[in-house]
């Protein structure tokens, strides 16, 4: 069954009116650059996980409009509506409105952008908060402590970077930062070590070989006590800096192929059906964890995968809904909007 039956957009993106009926198991968007495909995708997302992946409201409402409105039909004719008017958001579901998507009402995707192919070489900034989002999907609970970790470690940094500055007036927020921090860590560990578990069958099922790959943990993996004395230790390096040096957010992720770095040593297919074996398993563990099938988006990507890796990708999601956008139809498939 389709958890995505139809999107309604009025002033989203570049869209001054826009209607999709998500009928069949697959929908096809076509377009060029700049049409507006990927917003469609946006609005998906934002009623589904409550955010954008894209950007702040101000910057998705329609130049020169006073508002914009989303509208997602469901399974089982439910309707999430999203209204902005220039200052403040709303979500509407079952004529009930609120600020923020209740924690009830938001369901699993998994979002697939080009830029997403390029993770194995991309900043470790990049690779946390990919993470950090596929981490959040599955716990709510990983969500809440990274904001509780990010609100604590600003308050530090805060206090770091006045003139006068003792190891006291630091005390509560390396108690808030250790305690958050070493939680987080030990999502993070847990969460991977799910992944690797699948990580080498997925990739030998897509690449018909016997290689390897997994994915490391860049960081140190201390207990709570443990990360306090790091922060204590720090005082004096940290205060001539001006911020926190240790922490879980500096930490990294590293793809590793046949036990060697995946970047400088893999091809640019071996990397990219790393990235497939990646998303195949997070669609996997999202269903497992969260008991509902997510939703597949996937944003112009058949442009940046051979037709070998395009038939995988097809294949393997098979059994989800799909949302697909691209530029050209791929091989039997039909297209559903053409923008």
């Amino acid at each position: 069954m389709n958890v995505v039956k139809g999107v309604r957009l009025k002033n989203f993106r570049c869209h001054g009116e826009f209607d999709l009926d998500c009928n069949r198991p697959t929908t096809l968007i076509i377009g060029e650059n700049g049409s507006g495909k990927t917003s469609v995708l946006e609005a998906i997302y934002l009623a589904l996980r409550g955010k954008s992946f894209k950007g702040v409201d101000k910057e998705i409402l329609k130049r020169d409009e006073g508002f914009y409105r989303a509208e997602v039909e469901l399974e089982d004719a439910q309707k999430i509506i999203i209204r902005f008017d220039g200052n403040k958001k709303e979500f509407e579901i079952d004529s009930k409105k609120s600020a923020r998507l209740p924690k009830k009402n938001r369901y699993p995707v998994v979002l697939f952008e080009p830029d997403d192919i390029y993770l194995v070489s991309s900043s470790p900034s990049r690779r946390r908060d990919y993470f950090d989002e596929l981490f959040k999907q599955i716990n709510d609970n990983y969500g809440l402590v990274l904001g509780k970790y990010n609100k604590a470690l600003r308050q530090r940094n805060d206090l770091l970077k006045r003139e006068i500055v003792g190891k006291d007036d630091l005390f509560s927020w390396n108690i808030m930062c250790a305690n958050y921090g070493a939680e987080l860590i030990k999502w993070r560990v847990r969460n991977l070590d799910k992944i690797n578990e699948k990580m080498t069958a997925v990739y030998r099922d897509i690449a018909n070989n016997q290689d390897n790959c997994r994915i490391e943990y860049l960081g140190e993996v201390v207990s709570e006590s443990e990360y306090l004395q790091k922060l204590e230790a720090n005082f004096e390096r940290d205060r001539i800096l001006g911020h926190t040096s240790f922490g879980v957010h500096r930490d990294d992720y590293e793809f590793i192929f046949n036990d060697k770095k995946a970047d400088g040593s893999a091809s640019r297919g071996e990397n990219r059906s790393m990235i497939l074996s990646l998303k195949f398993i997070e669609a996997q563990i999202l269903e497992k964890e969260v008991g509902k099938k997510p939703v597949v988006l996937l944003d112009d990507i058949f442009s940046e995968l051979d037709e070998m890796r395009q038939k995988h990708l097809v294949n393997n999601f098979k059994n989800y809904q799909m949302i697909i956008t691209s530029t050209t139809v791929p091989s039997e498939m039909r297209v559903d909007k053409e923008l």
